[in-house]
């Protein structure tokens, strides 16, 4: 069975915008794999993100093994992509993100879930790498929104 994934950043969103996003993809779960779950942009922290998901009836996770470490995030933004991407498999493949990359699978085979991050850009953020991994386990189909 194939997997459905959204891979999706809320730079340049609203709150109400990302969530009409989410609907229009018909997504179910969204797993946070940012290191920390706060934000200075207004609905992206933690507690009031899981809120506005949760009265859209979309599920909550934070996967924080998922996140990228700050030392590694000036690469991908400085355009040193495949420098900071070995980077960060290296550092995925160690028993604390294998597990969360399991849990992310499991929730994959229950729900479309959308993967979630700061950055806009894919190919210039570390959701990439957790899904190249991701899909190493299990056939998926990605969308990128």
């Amino acid at each position: 069975m194939t997997r459905r994934i959204v891979s999706i950043g809320y730079e340049g969103r609203t709150i109400e915008e990302f969530v009409d996003v989410l609907r229009d993809h018909q997504v179910s779960a969204v797993a946070d794999v940012r290191l920390t779950p706060l934000s200075r942009k207004p609905g992206f922290s933690k507690t009031r993100l899981t809120a506005a998901l949760a009265e859209a009836g979309i599920v909550y996770v934070h996967l924080r093994p998922l996140g990228n470490e700050k030392d590694n995030r000036e690469p991908f933004w400085s355009g040193r992509v495949d420098e900071a991407r070995a980077t960060f498999r290296q550092r995925l493949s160690s028993p604390e993100p294998r597990a969360a990359l399991a849990q992310l699978a499991e929730l994959a085979g229950d729900h479309a879930v959308a993967v979630l991050c700061f950055e806009s850009d894919p190919a210039r953020c570390h959701r990439h790498v957790v899904l190249d991994e991701l899909a190493h386990d299990m056939p998926l189909s990605v969308t990128y929104a």
